[in-house]
């Protein structure tokens, strides 16, 4: 059995790491912000094309893999495919995700409802699990991206904060059974990114902007995914258990979550305009 402190600094300087969600965004700003500090980069997405448009422009020290999270078989294959290649996996950063078309639960087709499910909770252990034995072996860090939506209202997106609240505690739960053996994970937050998947979801067209409008500082404050990447980034450097990006504001809302959503929560469920915003989605979705 491995056992001991770990290091204060883990550097990523000639380490292996795992991205899922590489084509675009965040995991692809990631690739090359890990690659820039010395790392070889795996970079997993459905999106084969992206992912090797990506690895080519890093160079040889990047290996593009096209997978669905979703297809658990094919995520051990890939675990596979980047220890055959690089010798070993050192990081993994559990990041795919999708956000579902707006919806109450009352409205929400079960389909939808599973496929959300599916990548951003299941994929995720998809993702970890066949790689925490790699991880054991080289001492090494998993991240899993969750999101301040974990702890935030969910009207009409549940299903994304259920997801990300699911995913908090499994990077939770993994923290505290890889402590025995050398290893780490870290939970990250972020709030709103400015990505594709945003500009679809809350600027797309007229109810995207009336939820945007109904958000409260700091639920509407928005970063780069640069900086969502150099966030992630850093936590793996310091072993971090958890990462909050934007940190103002956010990590107080995390750390007073439970007297905040009570207010929250109460307040949400008198706001006219949060009853005109739900009337309007269930309406949508029933035209």
């Amino acid at each position: 059995m491995t056992t001991g402190a770990m290091p204060g600094r883990y550097d990523v300087d000639g380490k292996v790491a795992l991205i899922t969600g590489a084509a675009q965004g965040i995991g692809r700003e990631l690739a090359d912000v890990l690659h820039a500090r010395g790392a070889s980069v795996v970079l997993v997405d459905i999106d084969g094309a992206g992912v090797a448009a990506a690895a080519t422009a890093l160079g040889p020290r990047a290996l593009p893999l096209a997978a669905d999270v979703a297809d658990r078989e094919a995520m051990r294959q890939v675990i596979t495919d980047a220890v055959d290649h690089f010798g070993g996996l050192n990081v993994v950063v559990a990041n795919a995700g999708v956000v579902p078309r707006p919806a109450t639960l009352r409205t929400l087709d079960g389909r939808d409802f599973d496929r959300v499910i599916d990548i951003n909770l299941t994929g995720v252990f998809n993702t970890v699990r066949p790689a925490l034995d790699h991880v054991v072996t080289a001492r090494g860090h998993v991240v899993v991206v969750s999101s301040c939506a974990a702890f935030a209202p969910g009207m009409a997106g549940a299903p994304y904060m259920i997801s990300k609240a699911g995913v908090e505690q499994l990077g939770r739960a993994l923290r505290v059974e890889l402590s025995p053996f050398g290893a780490s994970a870290g939970v990250a937050y972020f709030g709103i990114v400015d990505t594709a998947m945003t500009h679809d979801t809350l600027d797309g067209d007229d109810l995207g902007r009336a939820l945007d409008d109904l958000l409260p500082w700091p639920l509407n404050r928005r970063i780069t995914a640069v900086q969502a990447a150099q966030s992630v980034a850093d936590g793996i450097e310091r072993r971090s258990p958890r990462t909050i990006a934007p940190a103002t504001g956010w990590s107080a809302y995390a750390l007073l979550r439970g007297a905040v959503n009570t207010v929250l929560d109460t307040r949400l469920t008198r706001d006219a305009r949060v009853h005109d915003l739900v009337r309007a989605v269930e309406a949508r979705v029933r035209s």
